[in-house]
């Protein structure tokens, strides 16, 4: 039992350090955007290439109020920080449950 409960950690922080990574994708990708990158750039191209899977379809459902603010950055870190809040910690009870 012990092997799932190491599976179990092992995964909870996979999944910690996913969402933390991505999240720091988004906010670079964020300032990138303020800065007029040249779109033929690869680092450019990977990061609107791996984000925009992510952003269009809230960017898509949000309003912009005709500010021409984009806020789908903003609501993806939170439900990032939500899912850090929320799936982590019961993956970790998960596993100290198992043993």
């Amino acid at each position: 039992m012990f092997v799932i409960q190491y599976f179990l950690v092992a995964l909870a922080k996979l999944v910690n350090l996913a969402l933390w990574a991505y999240m720091w994708i988004i906010v670079i990708r964020a300032l990138i955007s303020w800065v007029n990158p040249d779109p033929y750039n690869p680092i450019v191209r990977f990061l609107y290439r791996i984000t925009e899977p992510v952003l269009r379809p809230i960017r898509y459902r949000l309003p912009t109020w005709q500010i021409g603010l984009d806020l789908s950055p903003l609501i993806v870190i939170l439900i990032i920080y939500f899912l850090q809040q929320f799936l982590v910690p019961i993956l970790y009870e998960i596993a100290r449950m198992v043993a």
